[in-house]
């Protein structure tokens, strides 16, 4: 391997790490932090322990703990899911909501951000390689409703939830349609 057939790996590597070293100066793990921002775009559907272990790709336990750690914090919540009483669904607080205000990442997103390019066609191309990679391993994409095969845009005639999940039969606000899914599917 030449010098330079890693180095897109390395700087993603790299700035990953830089990530984890600002959230390592708050009192939350990259775990809780993970979840947290899981939950904080996660939609109605997608807001379980099962849903969280996926989309992290980590082991019930540790999500389990996660989930422990960050109820105690006052962060989360537990509630009874509105479909199956066997389920339990969890959401942000509004102190876990105030807490992801403070997400160490928005520092390197406002970098990100800051330079005169357009960051769409990066964005696009990491989403890409994100799915394969999750694809190929056997994993969910939990991409954003509105990207998903099964959402029908205007499909609706209120103003309060015009779009329309084809799979779940729901209708869903524009706020609904940027939220990621566990049922996400690319058109």
């Amino acid at each position: 391997m030449n010098k330079n057939e890693a180095r897109l790996s390395t700087l993603i590597e790299r700035i990953s790490r830089l990530g984890r070293g600002l959230e390592q100066a708050t009192d939350l793990h990259p775990a809780q932090w993970a979840a947290l921002r899981y939950l904080g775009q996660a939609n109605q559907f997608s807001r379980s322990p099962k849903a969280l272990t996926q989309y992290m790709g980590s082991t019930k336990g540790t999500v389990s703990q996660t989930i422990i750690a960050l109820e105690k914090k006052g962060l989360l919540k537990k509630t009874e899911s509105s479909t199956d009483a066997r389920s339990t669904n969890i959401e942000l607080t509004e102190t876990g909501e105030k807490v992801l205000e403070t997400d160490p990442l928005l520092t390197l997103e406002r970098k990100l951000n800051a330079g005169d390019k357009s960051n769409e066609q990066l964005t696009a191309e990491l989403e890409s390689m994100l799915y394969h990679l999750i694809s190929e391993n056997g994993g969910r994409m939990f991409g954003q409703c509105n990207t998903c095969k099964y959402f029908r845009k205007n499909y609706n005639s209120t103003n309060v939830s015009p779009h329309q999940c084809g799979l779940l039969d729901v209708a869903l606000s524009t706020i609904d349609s940027e939220e990621i899914c566990v049922e996400h599917e690319l058109s």
